[in-house]
């Protein structure tokens, strides 16, 4: 999960600070020592965890602060606002032109960052804005790179327009204009070629584009896994072709977050959209707000609630929260719920948007579920399912030691694997009963499925 590590360190210092009644100045400084190690482990620019420990520092020693009622959790708080302000405060969003004036975006980026996956994720959210986007297959070098764009946009419902790999990026884009102009596109997103490594042949193609169209935004793809080397892309990219904002990759990885935590700092460019995964529409409008609250721990009920209301079948949900309060819920129900967790993004997406994750829960316990529900159990627990007879999926009672055998054999899994699962999902039965509704959406309650 993104920030995991940096997350737990900072939690870790705040945990101390709210045990205590009045805070100190000593305490504030150890704590926000402790905070700028956290910081520089995650590989934050060394210049922006000084001055943001300064600031910190600054306000958390006043008046207002000291002599509060809960101290501890007014510095929480400045670090909050303080983070928030150091990924650029405000949500920024693609500047589109009015009318039916046309919206060239053009994609740059080192190769390996995911860039041309990323172009096709932001044709399907501009898709999903009410615009006809274009996409335009200008990296002519990187082998299958143009079939790519090609099947990733056919997935989108998006056109790719092509004219093979013997013709220069600058007259594919000129001509992907006119097509534009003839067919009634208003957005054209442009996937240029990237490289190992930033050199000036790649520097002098972009430019010659930009010379040839008018790009209205260039927006930047940086692997967020790179940490301090991103922000050094960034910086080059700005200076040599200019660029407009930045999209990160990869946050749903390992990641250490020292790219979004200073690229805007140090380049002064927004970041307009993270990617949280591998599947198209694993593409996040980017919430500095948000971001901040999930890297303090805080979860993100309101990113929660949007990735619900966008995957999740109301009248499902509705039903299968009806089964559970009245224990009527059996496998064919969690076949579905499994399906809809899916298209969220999994268990650990999710958990990850939760403050205090799952009421009744521990941290070890959360980990536990997640592990349960990792890819390769699910698809082995979608076989178990599939095993069954359609007597078995409505009646889970019916389980016996002879019909676990026999799903065993027809999943191709081990008995202790059958046997692990029924003993989960009795186990889901009995935690869902219990839980309260998780959420209110906007148009009426909603009840999130396991």
């Amino acid at each position: 999960m993104a920030f995991e590590s940096l997350s737990d360190k900072l939690q870790n210092v705040f945990k101390n600070l709210r045990g205590k009644g009045r805070l100190s100045e000593e305490d504030v400084k150890a704590a926000l020592k402790e905070v700028k190690m956290a910081l520089l482990e995650a590989d934050v620019n060394f210049k922006v965890v000084k001055n943001f420990v300064k600031t910190v520092q600054e306000r958390a020693i006043g008046a207002d602060v000291m002599n509060g009622l809960n101290p501890g959790q007014m510095v929480i708080k400045i670090v909050n606002e303080e983070l928030t302000n150091l990924m650029g405060s405000e949500t920024t969003e693609i500047a589109y032109r009015p009318g039916q004036q046309i919206t060239v975006i053009m994609m740059v980026g080192l190769q390996g960052a995911g860039k041309t996956t990323t172009t096709a994720k932001l044709a399907g959210h501009v898709k999903k804005k009410g615009k006809k986007p274009l996409l335009v297959a200008c990296d002519v070098y990187r082998p299958a790179a143009i079939t790519q764009l090609q099947i990733n946009g056919e997935k989108q419902g998006v056109p790719v327009f092509s004219m093979g790999d013997k013709n220069k990026p600058a007259d594919i884009a000129k001509a992907s204009i006119e097509h534009a102009k003839k067919n009634g596109f208003n957005v054209v997103i442009l996937d240029t070629a990237g490289r190992l490594h930033i050199d000036e042949g790649m520097m002098d193609e972009l430019v010659e584009i930009k010379e040839s169209v008018d790009v209205a935004q260039t927006l930047l793809v940086v692997d967020a896994m790179t940490g301090q080397d991103a922000v050094n892309v960034a910086g080059t990219f700005d200076e040599k072709i200019g660029i407009d904002g930045v999209v990160l990759t990869k946050l749903d990885g390992d990641t250490r977050g020292g790219a979004a935590l200073s690229i805007r700092a140090v380049t002064g460019k927004p970041i307009l959209f993270c990617g949280m995964g591998e599947k198209l529409d694993d593409l996040e409008q980017f919430y500095p707000d948000r971001m901040a609250s999930r890297i303090l721990g805080m979860g993100d009920v309101l990113s929660l609630i949007e990735k619900a209301e966008a995957s999740i079948d109301e009248d499902k949900a509705k039903d299968l929260s009806r089964k559970m309060r009245k224990a009527e819920f059996d496998y064919n129900d969690y076949l579905d719920s499994m399906a809809q967790m899916k298209k969220m993004g999994g268990i650990g997406s999710v958990l990850g948007m939760m403050p205090g994750m799952i009421p009744g829960m521990n941290s070890a316990q959360v980990s536990q579920l997640e592990g349960a529900i990792d890819d390769k159990k699910m698809a082995h627990i979608e076989a178990i399912i599939l095993s069954m007879t359609p007597e078995e999926r409505a009646n889970p009672k019916l389980m016996n030691p002879s019909r676990k055998k026999r799903l065993a054999r027809g999943a191709g899994v081990d008995i202790a694997e059958v046997n692990r699962f029924i003993k989960q999902f009795d186990q889901t039965k009995k935690m869902m009963k219990k839980m309260p509704g998780m959420m209110g959406g906007k148009r009426g309650r909603m009840k999130f499925p396991f």
